[in-house]
């Protein structure tokens, strides 16, 4: 059997290797000269800066996938745990700091914000390992998750457990029943943004993103482009062809099944099946095709997840002391997402996250300039408007003023970084309008919306960050997976390799 596989994001290079590793023949095309979709680097001066995707969890994901291909991740990508998370700033004085280990952040919240808070930090942390381990496997490694379907995988009792993860209430109201303290709900709400979301109107659900962050959070060693340099070197040692520079604009459907795909060269490429490693936005869009659009929802404009204002930035700074994952927040956080998702501006009180790559566990600073890497929430319009310079002046403006009140001086010039917009999100992933997430997880039953492995067409495959169980690094990398296994169930083929399961009950020859 014969695959191709479009895009070599972590969803399209998982499946590549699973199936490559099943005995399929694979070709993996992609448009950039590099994988890893969203995952990049950026040039400044001599610098280069991690700028996409900057938190790796979920290592468990690519531990399994590189086994099953007969590799060890820890040797082909290695990785660093965190001890320390991530360190918060509200102002000049107050700061807060979240550890691996559970207790260390005990304390520094009682230091914080007194004894109370501490333990409702306990609680919270309970109910969210709670809402993970019911989801875990009734739906992060579902292959098809409906809320009926969820409910009979949870099996007896399985509405009161499906009642317990909180899905009908909305994540920054159930926060309040954990914690007083203002800020402590801001923090925890921020989960949200992981999924692209407004903490205002996301389910309460995506607590389970802080048990995630709480099992580990780990540091790829010479930066996170190394994670999708070694999944390629993987898929290749398994004999799949990779064709960079080379964009798919067309997917052949004979007598109404996927049999190839036709690149901007005009060359056709054919195959048994076809995965799309692609957002929904650009399927529906017509930019693969009008076959593959017909066989995805279209996304309406007020469903788009967050976009992103980023910066990569090459400076001296000096004032705060930054460790590797830093968030400063502003005063108003429903203003914040006020703005973005109903008025689609701008933040004017922007919560900035900084990524201090040089910074190591003891927070010992570099030596001169040190590589940033700064995200501000935008609303996903890249398609709509072509913002006026002078509004991105004004944003960065806010954002570096936010940063200096927490302490923080960045020593910015014209020379010293790069932007990324919107509009510039949009011309990367185009008929997305720059959308970083997919769908927008607002309400209990968009999680359920996004498509699923399986397409309408027969033999066209779907993965990705928009694509079911989600964004963020190891989701996109489990619907790689989910999609290979779709293909290899399907296909009922006898190839090279013995059987084994993948975790969550895929079958694989």
């Amino acid at each position: 059997m014969g695959a191709i596989v479009v895009g070599a994001g972590l969803g399209g290079l998982a499946a590549g290797i699973d199936l490559a590793a099943a005995g399929v023949d694979v070709t993996l095309v992609e448009a950039a000269d590099h994988p890893g979709g969203k995952m990049r680097e950026r040039t400044v001066g001599e610098a280069r800066i991690d700028s996409g995707p900057t938190v790796l969890t979920m290592k468990w994901v690519f531990d399994a996938l590189f086994a099953q291909a007969g590799a060890d991740f820890d040797t082909a990508v290695p990785t660093d745990r965190a001890e320390l998370l991530a360190r918060h700033a509200w102002s000049h004085d107050e700061r807060l700091d979240l550890f691996a280990d559970p207790e260390r952040t005990h304390e520094a919240i009682g230091d914080l914000a007194g004894p109370g808070e501490a333990e409702g930090y306990l609680a919270f942390r309970a109910q969210a390992r709670e809402i993970y381990e019911t989801l875990e496997d009734t739906f992060i490694r579902a292959p098809k998750p409906t809320a009926i379907g969820l409910v009979q995988r949870m099996g007896f009792g399985g509405l009161g457990r499906l009642w317990r993860i909180r899905p009908y209430e909305v994540l920054s109201r159930e926060l309040g029943r954990y914690f007083s303290d203002p800020r402590l709900v801001q923090l925890f709400a921020r989960y949200a943004t992981y999924c692209g979301s407004s903490p205002f109107a996301a389910p309460a659900t995506l607590m389970l993103v802080a048990h995630v962050e709480m099992e580990g959070v780990w540091l790829v060693r010479n930066g996170m482009q190394r994670l999708a340099e070694g999944m390629a070197a993987l898929a290749k040692r398994l004999g799949v062809e990779i064709r960079y520079g080379e964009r798919v604009v067309d997917i052949d459907v004979v007598h109404g099944r996927a049999t190839g795909v036709r690149l901007e060269s005009e060359e056709r490429l054919e195959a048994d099946v076809v995965v799309l490693n692609a957002d929904v936005a650009t399927i529906a869009a017509g930019h693969l095709g009008a076959a593959a659009a017909r066989c995805v929802p279209a996304l309406q404009r007020a469903e788009r997840s967050l976009s992103a204002l980023t910066f990569s930035v090459c400076a001296e700074t000096s004032g705060f002391p930054l460790a590797r994952h830093n968030v400063f927040f502003g005063d108003d956080y429903a203003s914040e997402f006020d703005d973005v998702f109903s008025r689609r501006t701008f933040p004017r009180d922007p919560t900035v996250y900084v990524c201090a790559q040089d910074r190591s566990e003891d927070g010992a600073p570099p030596v001169g300039a040190e590589r940033l890497f700064l995200i501000v929430n935008a609303p996903a319009d890249g398609d709509l408007t072509h913002l006026d310079p002078a509004e991105i002046r004004t944003c960065a403006t806010r954002a570096f003023d936010q940063m200096q009140r927490c302490g923080l001086q960045v020593r910015r010039t014209e020379s010293n970084h790069r932007i990324t917009s919107p509009a510039d999100f949009e011309t990367r992933f185009p008929g997305t309008g720059g959308a970083l997430y997919g769908r927008a997880t607002h309400g209990p039953m968009a999680t359920f919306a996004r498509p699923s492995a399986r397409s309408k067409i027969p033999g066209l495959y779907l993965a990705g960050g928009s694509i079911h169980p989600g964004p963020g690094i190891p989701m996109a990398t489990l619907s790689g997976r989910l999609a290979a296994g779709a293909v290899l169930e399907d296909s009922r083929s006898t190839v090279r390799s013995s059987r084994v399961a993948m975790p969550g009950g895929i079958s694989m020859r």
